[in-house]
């Protein structure tokens, strides 16, 4: 079992088009390099999940692992732009809409990921510059 990790890791699916511009989108406002990624499909990212009760065998959802808590779905992406730069702070008061809510919209986009953004055979390639961001 790894230990804690100091820095919030997020858990991504390594496949999917719409996460990895996600991804690129928050290494791009995330200046202090608070985030660490891992693809949900990497051993790692199956450990970490296991290690949170999680389920291992799917990947419809970002996961955000901090201080000892997992986030996932609305959740994650909510505390994942608290920790943001710019405007996206801001973001987090949506978590005062209920969960069941959140998750619903969050739900339908995950659900045709693939077909609207597309998906690789291969998880994404970090950007040199990036490429320590990425366990």
């Amino acid at each position: 079992m790894p230990a804690p990790a100091k820095e919030p890791i997020i858990l991504f699916d390594g496949v999917c088009h719409l996460c990895a511009g996600a991804v690129q989108f928050i290494l791009k406002r995330d200046p202090k390099a608070i985030f660490r990624f891992a693809p949900l499909q990497s051993p790692l990212g199956i450990e970490l999940r296991q290690q949170h009760h999680l389920d291992s065998t799917t990947v419809d959802t970002l996961v955000l692992i901090e201080n000892g808590n997992a986030y996932t779905r609305s959740s994650a992406a909510l505390h994942i732009a608290k920790q943001l730069n710019a405007a996206w702070p801001l973001c987090y008061a949506a978590i005062i809409i209920p969960r069941p809510l959140r998750d619903a919209a969050y739900n339908f986009i995950a659900r045709n990921r693939y077909r609207w953004f597309g998906k690789s055979e291969a998880c994404m390639m970090p950007q040199p510059g990036w490429k320590e961001r990425f366990l």
